[in-house]
């Protein structure tokens, strides 16, 4: 449909960085800006692989309306009228992950892909590639989130696991483990009767707090101030029996400073990881970059299957708890600057440098 005439002027555009984008086609501007052709009358998304346009005849616009307002009518090529197909498949699996997380039971391959007019076979395929996982694992990541929320108000763990969309308690706890890192009731609880292991050190970023339950390193963060690191520790987990690491801790988290300083080691202690299981995925994939290596949020996302899950790939970097072990510092942006960091992005710069020198060492 026709946009309707835009009732101020258009925005100024960056002429340069406009035309920039048609020459390289660049399909990331497409959504974002158009461009009309004088001498065909027509107007067209940056990523047109009709024949390129003389520079004087061209003209850009932010929207499909104002192009229309200005005389020209949609390229039969490029379609900029209709949305394109990267774009009807995100809002495909935008309304299935609704119809997932409003079902009472978990939906059949089958009755999701008829929901959307899809075949179950095109179905599978299109949702991991948008969504970065399959409709069953984020039917169950989605139904553990709402246990998680569930055992926080439910008078019982029964109540909340069946509450939570689970047929049958088997079912559920035999996946509990990796969801909740603890038992339901403990985690119910607020972590009461789950043993962590603390300490807090000192390294060359600063503070560092590393804390363990009995299946492994669950939590590496680091500050300039200990009390808070603590305090943090303290929220995320109120009832939890948290104990001064004894010497043998003590060697781990020498192990920890000693990642962070010579990052070539390596680092082979447990780690006691929760997430879901797109999260995972991105966590595995951070941890083979090698020290003195980065790679963006893109190439994260296309190494995990998930193409167009970049932003949740960020996502995931941002929950991670696992500063240095789960290397998510490795993580740059498209054009190489540093996006944001859990723990400091002058942290973040100064471990890619340390990394650096430890490759030439």
């Amino acid at each position: 449909m026709m946009e309707n005439t835009p009732p101020h002027p258009e925005p100024a555009l960056d002429d340069e960085l406009c035309w920039a984008a048609v020459v390289a086609r660049d399909g990331s501007f497409d959504g974002r800006l158009y461009y009309s052709v004088a001498t065909t009358g027509v107007y067209c998304r940056p990523s047109c692989p009709s024949r390129q346009a003389r520079r004087e005849n061209v003209r850009f616009h932010t929207t499909r309306g104002a192009a229309e307002a200005a005389g020209f009518r949609p390229c039969k090529r490029c379609k900029p009228d209709i949305a394109p197909l990267q774009e009807h498949y995100a809002r495909t699996v935008a309304l299935a992950c609704r119809l997932i997380e409003t079902a009472e039971e978990p939906l059949p391959l089958e009755r999701l892909a008829g929901a959307v007019g899809l075949s179950p076979f095109h179905f599978h395929r299109v949702f991991k590639a948008v969504a970065g996982v399959t409709p069953k694992a984020y039917a169950s990541a989605h139904r553990h989130k709402r246990v998680r929320a569930n055992l926080r108000t439910s008078g019982t763990v029964t109540g909340a696991i069946h509450d939570s969309g689970f047929n049958s308690s088997g079912r559920f706890y035999a996946g509990v483990s990796e969801a909740l890192g603890m038992t339901p009731t403990d985690f119910r609880n607020g972590g009461g009767g789950v043993e962590m292991r603390f300490a807090i050190g000192e390294c060359s970023l600063g503070s560092i707090l590393v804390a363990a339950t009995s299946n492994g390193v669950a939590a590496i963060s680091l500050g300039e101030d200990p009390e808070s690191l603590l305090r943090a520790l303290q929220d995320g987990f109120p009832k939890a029996k948290l104990i001064g690491g004894d010497a043998a801790f003590e060697r781990i988290v020498g192990a920890v400073v000693g990642l962070v300083e010579r990052p070539a080691g390596g680092f082979d202690l447990p780690l006691d990881v929760q997430g879901t299981v797109f999260q995972h995925r991105v966590w595995r994939a951070l941890r083979d970059i090698p020290a003195g290596a980065t790679a963006t949020y893109a190439q994260i996302a296309e190494r995990i299957g998930a193409p167009t899950a970049a932003r949740a790939v960020a996502g995931a970097c941002a929950a991670n708890k696992l500063a240095v072990a789960i290397p998510c510092h490795r993580v740059i942006r498209n054009d190489g600057s540093l996006p944001g960091y859990r723990w400091g992005v002058e942290r973040k710069r100064a471990l890619l440098a340390k990394e650096s020198g430890s490759e030439l060492e």
